[in-house]
């Protein structure tokens, strides 16, 4: 048996054989969070590495560095934890490596095959690893391995009661402790989701392959990071760093071309049914469309502008043809080069735009040249989608047999990551759109520079069931523990009663403010049609002001679907900003601004729901003023049913 203990005594893992089986547990305090949890590999055609050890071994290691992030939500990230690792052999004489990372919030592990000459190619049929929750717990769940893979609402129910769930599965015990389960750099294997077995135990359920194999490797190999992070608050989830750190340090050396920025597009007026993504009369990728957002953009310091539905391939049943898209071939209504060399001119960019629906070997087959051709025409960045429902991304194997696979397979982990290695490779970010879920692979490939994988602003115009006022009081501690999310915030027409009159969105104004804070994005967008934006010039305000990089996070408030308020710290400037929001309740917060430089007064620019504001009968009210403060101040925050509240503090000069 072994121990280690977290720099600050916080947390001890323990680790073992009990019964030639390996197992570990972590207690906090001396008191159990995890309760004794087994380990262990299963193989088709080899004998399991799942027991029958006779023999473990121990070395203890300890690390810490403080390392940069080149944009982030936090400059500069602390790296400090002890290490344990047990090697195990069995009677075959083939040895594993379990390592574990102990940090004060939270605790990574991973299973580790060294090469030997028992052990080579090998077929993972299932990955034994439990998490047994010790206290009664209550968890924030969204199901795993559905049709419409990570965009659920999210459902809150005893632990006891869930079945099959995406990582990351967010608890808080009835001890008040929050435990969140996810997993870090997720490279070359299947993502894991989480089944309940008994009670409270979590075991792994690896997403399988079109064969049913969940993993091919050859040794040496090792998995992801399998994540716990442990905190006494909500909020203290959302400032650990423990997913980031245990991904390797960045390999693309110099990445100063990667540019977090703000930026508008072409995209919410085809969910509003007033353009469409295909040609035709309402084709709303047009040149001279186009141009009117790059005017907008550059007029209110928008760098970049989203085009969607520019090429060929829209028209008819896209979504079940993966096949019909030409990723070098425009529209003939919209001169891409004309474009591109027009923004230019106006120190704008356009972000390309690359829907596959699914169809990766149609997609494979241009990525170079589609790539390349982005990068002549000068378009650093690109969304791309794989809109297909769970199970039915397609490929065309070298046999000529059409496969299905999952989007969290080891065979669509491979190629999301080849996508953003070569993208890389001509200096292109890229956002992805149903992604596989962020494991922290950001820090590794900076280009990697947000993605979706959850429910985004877009089902508030399609109708029931939209977002629930809860749902963004919900992801900052759950999807948002991953990485960050294009979530498309600051819609303004909140009932866009001429397009879509039964549909609306379930928020205040003040709250689409404050989500530009929470909905953490290097790559925010101002979602909006421009029209809306310059009828409400007062409150747009926010939205230019708000910048997308930062040096510092703090969370100053917060429950799990209930409420939350976090300050952002410019890593260009002196300036914070702060975004609080609310569920369908209406609260009254007071918070502290100690935050704040000491003997500095601060312009607080305050955008906070009005007297009468409501989201289901006045989402308008909004009140626009300004206060001096220090961080000796206290601020009340009044947030309306579905509201929210945006700052801006500024130093003033002395």
């Amino acid at each position: 048996m072994g121990t280690v203990t977290s720099p600050g005594n916080i947390l001890t893992v323990t680790v073992g054989l009990e019964g030639q089986i390996p197992y570990y547990q972590v207690s906090r305090h001396g008191k159990t969070v995890i309760a004794k949890s087994r380990l262990g590999l299963r193989f088709k055609d080899a004998p399991h590495l799942d027991g029958g050890f006779t023999h473990a071994s121990f070395a203890k290691t300890s690390f810490d560095e403080t390392w940069t992030q080149p944009w982030g939500e936090k400059e500069n990230i602390r790296n400090h934890y002890n290490e344990l690792r047990m090697t195990v052999s069995d009677g075959l004489k083939r040895r594993m490596v379990l390592t574990f990372r102990v940090y004060d919030d939270g605790v990574g592990f991973r299973y580790e095959l060294p090469k030997q000459e028992n052990l080579g190619k090998v077929a993972i049929i299932d990955e034994l690893t439990e998490f047994r929750i010790s206290d009664p717990a209550t968890a924030w769940w969204i199901p795993a391995r559905g049709w419409n893979r990570y965009e659920y609402l999210y459902r809150k129910t005893p632990l006891t009661e869930i079945s099959h769930v995406h990582t990351p599965l967010t608890m808080r015990t009835d001890k008040g402790l929050h435990i969140s389960i996810h997993e870090a750099a997720l490279v070359d294997y299947a993502a894991m989701t989480l089944r309940r077995g008994r009670g409270q135990a979590l075991q792994a359920d690896l997403t399988p392959l079109s064969d049913g194999i969940k993993v091919k490797a050859t040794a040496p190999f090792h998995t992801p990071w399998r994540t716990i992070q442990i905190a006494d608050t909500a909020g203290g989830l959302i400032t650990s760093y423990l997913i980031l750190n245990l991904n390797e340090p960045n390999k693309l050396g110099d990445v100063s071309w990667v540019k977090p920025e703000k930026y508008v597009g072409i995209w919410w007026e085809m969910h509003l049914g007033i353009a469409t993504w295909g040609s035709g009369p309402k084709h709303g990728a047009t040149t001279a469309r186009t141009k009117t957002y790059i005017d907008f953009a550059a007029k209110n310091g928008f760098k970049g502008v989203l085009v969607e539905g520019w090429n060929i391939g829209w028209d008819g049943d896209w979504f079940n043809n993966g096949n019909v898209f030409r990723f070098t071939e425009p529209y003939p209504d919209f001169d891409i080069k004309l474009l591109s060399d027009y923004a230019r001119k106006k120190g704008v960019h356009l972000i390309g735009h690359h829907e596959t629906s699914g169809g990766i070997s149609n997609y494979e087959n241009q990525l170079d040249a589609a790539l390349d051709y982005y990068q002549k025409l000068g378009i650093p960045a690109i969304k791309t989608g794989y809109v297909a429902d769970g199970g039915d991304v397609t490929y065309t194997g070298k046999d000529g047999r059409t496969r299905h696979e999952w989007h969290d397979s080891q065979f669509m982990v491979r190629h999301y990551q080849k996508v953003v290695e070569e993208a890389a490779k001509r200096k292109i970010a890229i956002n992805t759109h149903e992604p596989i879920k962020d494991t922290g692979l950001r820090r590794t490939y900076p280009n990697w520079i947000s993605r979706e994988g959850a429910r985004g602003q877009e089902y508030n115009a399609w109708g029931e069931p939209g977002n629930s006022p809860e749902h963004t009081a919900i992801l900052p501690f759950t999807r948002m523990l991953a990485g960050p999310m294009d979530f498309t915030p600051g819609i303004f027409d909140l009932l866009f009663e001429k397009e879509k009159p039964n549909n609306r969105i379930p928020t205040t104004l003040a709250k689409q403010l404050a989500l530009y804070v929470v909905i953490y994005s290097p790559n925010q967008m101002a979602a909006d049609l421009p029209e809306n934006y310059q009828a409400r010039p007062k409150p747009f305000q926010f939205i230019r002001d708000v910048v997308t990089d930062w040096a510092d996070t703090r969370v100053l408030n917060g429950e799990i679907g209930e409420y939350v308020t976090i300050v952002r710290k410019d890593r260009h400037s002196d300036d914070w900003f702060l975004g609080s929001l609310s569920n369908e309740k209406a609260r009254h917060l007071e918070i502290a601004l100690d935050f704040l430089d000491p003997g500095v007064t601060y312009r607080a620019q305050i955008y906070r729901d009005g007297p009468k504001a409501d989201y289901k009968n006045n989402p308008y009210d909004m009140v626009i003023e300004e206060k001096q403060v220090t961080r000796d101040s206290m601020l009340k925050l009044d947030l309306a049913t579905s509201g929210g509240e945006a700052i801006r503090f500024t130093p003033l000069k002395k």
